[in-house]
């Protein structure tokens, strides 16, 4: 699996390791990127990740477990998505995001050097908080990015350090729970979500998914949804909801092609869907197109 989510840009080489240094990920990166308005999902990745908001106020919604929330994301705001975690949202508008993503050995390693003990840490998942200390690490970090890291891996390793730090100082924290409990691991959990996006059009099983990860279908299930926070059905379900109003957007397709070739019975079955989902008929969201 490769260590950045496809939509996401390179690293600039400076911010690489050097030849010399161990042929590892940086302990903290930092990435500017737009994020799009309507629903969107926050790619997948192994990493803990803090996401601080730049711009104006941008109304947006959120599903926090089964329950969907509702805020203003504003100038420096963050939000903290552990690792191997998504999050639905619903933006009313464009926004940019200053994305810090950080390994989970880093809060680790922390969490031991605070007297935590050993062992790995989860961090809870927040949304909509706001820290000074967070964001000055945050723009700094920004900085040296744009600027083409002037000060260094060990500056960065140090703005990282104190991160992880006050991550854990502000936030609840918990053990990582037995081996009977865990998730699907990140790896896996890709090769899952490549094979439903490559055929979405099928009738998918939970078998079928259960084989691409390499499970029984009894381990499965409970790893999925612990890696997701949703069914494997629910998850399913979603994605072709997502991928069907993109195509409905397109305007290049009539409603029952896109109906089959995303996974439904048909355009009626497809309309239900969305509207359950998404609160709006394909037929309306093509007139609200324009």
């Amino acid at each position: 699996m490769a260590d950045r989510p496809a939509c996401y840009p390179e690293l600039p080489a400076a911010a690489r390791p050097r030849e010399h240094a161990v042929a590892a990920a940086p302990r903290l990166d930092v990435l500017t990127v737009p994020v799009p308005p309507g629903l969107f999902d926050t790619p997948f990745d192994r990493r803990h990740v803090l996401c601080l908001h730049q711009g104006g106020a941008v109304p947006v919604s959120y599903r926090e477990g089964r329950h969907e929330r509702r805020g203003v994301r504003l100038q420096g705001q963050y939000c903290v998505s552990p690792a191997n975690a998504s999050t639905r949202w619903t933006m009313s508008g464009p926004a940019t995001s200053l994305l810090l993503r950080m390994a989970p050995e880093l809060i680790d390693e922390t969490a031991q050097a605070m007297g935590s003990g050993g062992g790995a840490v989860e961090l809870a998942p927040a949304a909509h908080l706001r820290d000074a200390q967070i964001e000055r690490i945050g723009w700094m970090m920004q900085a040296e990015d744009r600027e083409r890291y002037p000060s260094g891996r060990l500056f960065v390793d140090a703005l990282a350090d104190a991160l992880a730090a006050r991550l854990l100082a502000l936030h609840r924290f918990a053990r990582a729970p037995a081996a009977t409990a865990r998730a699907l691991p990140g790896w896996r959990l890709a090769r899952v979500i490549d094979y439903i996006e490559a055929h979405l059009e099928a009738d998918l099983s939970l078998a079928e998914l259960a084989a691409v990860a390499g499970f029984s279908v009894s381990h499965f299930k409970p790893l999925f949804k612990r890696a997701t926070g949703l069914p494997a059905h629910r998850f399913v379900l979603q994605r072709r909801v997502e991928r069907a109003r993109q195509r409905v957007l397109d305007g290049a397709a009539g409603l029952s092609e896109i109906a089959l070739d995303t996974g439904f019975a048909d355009a009626s079955h497809m309309a239900r869907c969305m509207r359950r989902l998404l609160g709006v008929s394909p037929l309306q969201l093509r007139q609200a197109r324009g």
